[in-house]
């Protein structure tokens, strides 16, 4: 059998491909494996942003394999890896920026998946729902996230009526950055992660903690946690902010050496 996850490498850039036809749907092993997948682009120094993707057309992945549950024993409960299911929701201390690339359907565990990344691009065809209602189990990481991302009735409508959304209104949300065509989008996502990976990685690692950090706190509070966090302190006395100071004052392109 394929591995249901592939793996391609381009300098600082991993990209990940989901790859269990007929629906790219993610079983318990795949999902350690996920977990696995991204737990080694954390800790890897040379790797700096991540792309995840589906393959073929059709699907960017249907979620939970339910398959695997009638037929298999899978339940809720079950371990899916250090990441969580999917490799990427509960994944602790992960600082690097990864892209979701949604050329298909995003539905169940798949968009929660989606919304793990930071960055959402789709697809014109593209199509989103959460029809966990419908087997009835609750769809556990939306639950928490999507109220987050866009309004909470639109959220909660979303989640308890299990209906489907399409491209443009997931962007008029917010839900996703960019709708493009399927030749574009392996493209555009490139384009994007090769721009951050280009990029000052210290202050990315700054950003997705701060966020993380600060989700649930007021703003004056948040500028205190801010500055109590490892990746500010080692950004405010970081060779590269003296760096980006010096090329501005110089009008250069600045050097990062990401220390």
């Amino acid at each position: 059998m394929n591995d249901p996850i592939k793996v391609k490498k381009d300098g600082p850039i991993l990209e990940v491909i989901i790859d269990r036809p007929k629906a790219n749907a993610i079983d318990k092993k795949t999902s350690v494996i996920m977990g696995n997948i991204f737990k080694d682009f954390r800790d890897d120094p040379d790797l700096r942003v991540a792309i995840i993707t589906g393959e073929g057309e059709k699907f960017f992945s249907a979620g939970w394999d339910l398959k695997a549950v009638s037929e298999g024993g899978e339940s809720a409960d079950d371990d899916y890896g250090v990441g969580g299911f999917g490799g990427l929701q509960e994944l602790p201390d992960m600082n690097k920026p990864v892209i979701a690339a949604v050329n298909g359907i995003a539905c169940g565990g798949g968009l929660e998946i989606m919304i793990s990344a930071d960055i959402i691009i789709a697809v014109e065809h593209a199509t989103f729902a959460l029809p966990e209602i419908n087997v009835g189990v609750i769809a556990d990481a939306a639950t928490i996230k999507l109220r987050r991302r866009i309004p909470y009735h639109v959220a909660t409508e979303f989640l308890m009526t299990g209906r489907w959304m399409d491209a443009k209104e997931a962007k008029h949300w917010g839900l996703i950055n960019e709708i493009v065509s399927s030749n574009n989008l392996l493209i555009r996502a490139r384009e994007i992660a090769n721009k951050i990976a280009s990029g000052p990685n210290l202050i990315y690692s700054s950003i997705k903690e701060v966020l993380r950090a600060t989700e649930n706190i007021d703003e004056q509070p948040a500028f205190k946690t801010l500055r109590s966090l490892p990746t500010v302190k080692k950004v405010y006395k970081s060779d590269d902010l003296i760096e980006g100071a010096t090329s501005f004052t110089k009008k250069v392109k600045p050097k990062w050496k990401g220390k």
